[in-house]
C-alpha cells in the first residue's frame, strides 16, 4: 500500500503525527494473514481475528510504500497462528504474532441476529 494522509495517525486518531498508524499497519497484516489462508478454505468458511500482538518499530512517512506479509505457523485445530511483518522498503517497521479462527461463515453472522 502506498501510505496517504488517511492512513496517518493523526488521521485515524492514534496520534498527533503525520505518518503510518499503528491502526493501519494492524489492518495491513490482517490483510496479509487473510490472503494466507484464503485459498486453503472449504466454501462457505472464513476466518475471524482474535488476537494480534504487534511492534510497531520505525515510523513511516506520507508517501511511502509499505508490504505486509504474514507466515502460518501453527494450526491448532481451528485456531491459526501467523508470523506478521510490515516493511517499507527500507527497513522492517514492525513485526509480531496475529492469531485466527477459522468459522462458518453463516453460523457466525447468524449470532449477529441473537
Amino acid at each position: 500500500m502506498d501510505v496517504e494522509f488517511s492512513d496517518s495517525a493523526v488521521s485515524l486518531g492514534s496520534g498527533d503525527v503525520p505518518v503510518l498508524g499503528t491502526p493501519r499497519v494492524v489492518a495491513l497484516v490482517e490483510e496479509a494473514t487473510v490472503d494466507a489462508v484464503a485459498h486453503h478454505l472449504k466454501e462457505g468458511q472464513t476466518t475471524v481475528g482474535t488476537r494480534v500482538e504487534l511492534d510497531h518499530l520505525d515510523p513511516t512517512p506520507i508517501g511511502r510504500t509499505v508490504h505486509g506479509e504474514a507466515e502460518l505457523t501453527e494450526v491448532e485445530g481451528r485456531s491459526l497462528t501467523f508470523a506478521v511483518a510490515a516493511h517499507d522498503g527500507l527497513t522492517q517497521i514492525a513485526r509480531g504474532t496475529v492469531q485466527r479462527v477459522v468459522v462458518d461463515r453463516t453460523k457466525f453472522l447468524s449470532r449477529l441476529n441473537g
